[in-house]
């Protein structure tokens, strides 16, 4: 429980930390006096006033914040070091920091893990090495380090082989022996549509091994990592926009469990975890909605283009609309993690009392 809490902590603490440090070294370049730059939220537990910039520490230690001066247009009064008196391309870089300091966070864990312990490969074996939650093969009961024997009634003796029986099938009932514990068991289950790919998944990965690699290959391979999980993202997404399909999003709740989980597993899995949920930290600021930093930039850009201040006026409707778009996500996030926390266990009741007949 100690652990889990602990990794949620530094989880959230330092991949929104590293993502305000961003917009706190921009605005230092560009010249914005930073009135306050903190460390977690509510009460401060340590401040100092260094130059007239508040430094602290407070009590809730999941994320941090910046203060720039003039930050918000109704109480700008048009001082040189102001956040508003800044030229619009100024204030791009300042917004567009906080998602690169996401991004180069997630560069150096990814080679830190990579150079280190190995490059990830996935072993060719039938043992499964991960179980995603509310999927077909962890409602049917199937576990980390399973070894899949056949699957409908085929002998199985790689990862390749398996899964040339499951992508075909898709949302199609299949047979699986797999072995526990030297114990035989079987099992059938719906395959679920992998929507991105067009093919049947059962939610498994296989057991991951690590291959030593130089520092070139390192750095090379975690900026693919940085380009994969960026790609993958959006093609999901435009995936379910096309197809009008319901995203799979997960909030703070499905983040929490995830982070938890990895937090028992090995380091390397753990870190390469808060490397990819810096990524979809700096992704998701980068996106185009009203208050996040990609909605900035859009406001900022088109200021610069037409060359016309933003009023306060603008400012009022964008926020309104953008408070609206974020707590609407929020809850539809939160609403999925509830609903595949309890659909998770409704599957593992009915799969356990499978077994037991």
């Amino acid at each position: 429980m100690i652990l889990s809490i602990l990794a949620v902590i530094f989880t959230f603490g330092i991949v929104i930390f590293i993502h305000e440090f961003g917009h706190f070294i921009v605005c230092k370049l560009v010249g914005v006096f930073v009135e306050e730059f903190s460390f977690g939220f509510g009460k401060p537990l340590f401040s100092k006033n260094i130059n007239g910039t508040l430094y602290a520490v407070r009590a809730v230690p999941l994320g941090g914040y910046v203060k720039p001066k003039g930050e918000d247009i109704n109480e700008h009064k048009g001082d040189s070091d102001e956040y508003f008196s800044k030229k619009w391309y100024q204030r791009i870089f300042i917004v567009l920091a906080g998602p690169f300091m996401n991004y180069f966070l997630s560069f150096i864990i990814f080679f830190g893990v990579i150079y280190f312990v190995g490059k990830p490969v996935p072993s060719q074996t039938t043992l499964i090495g991960d179980v995603a939650t509310n999927y077909p093969a962890y409602n049917a009961g199937l576990r980390e380090g399973d070894r899949i024997i056949s699957i409908n009634s085929k002998k199985v003796s790689s990862w390749k082989e398996m899964t040339e029986q499951i992508y075909p099938n898709i949302e199609k009932e299949i047979s699986i022996d797999y072995e526990r514990d030297s114990k035989i068991y079987s099992v059938k289950l719906k395959t679920a549509k992998d929507s991105a790919m067009g093919r049947g998944i059962i939610g498994i990965a296989p057991k991951t091994d690590y291959e030593k690699i130089g520092i070139l290959k390192s750095a090379n391979y975690s900026l693919y990592q940085l380009w994969y999980w960026t790609n993958m993202t959006i093609t999901t997404l435009a995936s379910n926009i096309i197809k009008m399909e319901k995203p799979d999003v997960a909030g703070p709740i499905g983040i929490i469990t995830i982070v938890s989980k990895a937090a028992h597993s090995d380091l390397a899995d753990f870190l390469f975890l808060v490397g990819l949920i810096s990524i979809a930290v700096g992704f998701f600021n980068l996106l185009p909605l009203p208050l996040l930093d990609g909605g900035h930039f859009v406001m900022y850009l088109f200021e610069g283009i037409l060359r016309k201040k933003i009023t306060p006026k603008v400012m009022r409707y964008v926020q309104s609309t953008g408070i609206a778009i974020l707590v609407s996500i929020l809850i539809f996030a939160t609403y999925n993690d509830v609903m595949r926390i309890y659909n998770a266990k409704k599957e593992k009741a009915n799969a356990e009392q499978k077994l037991q007949k």
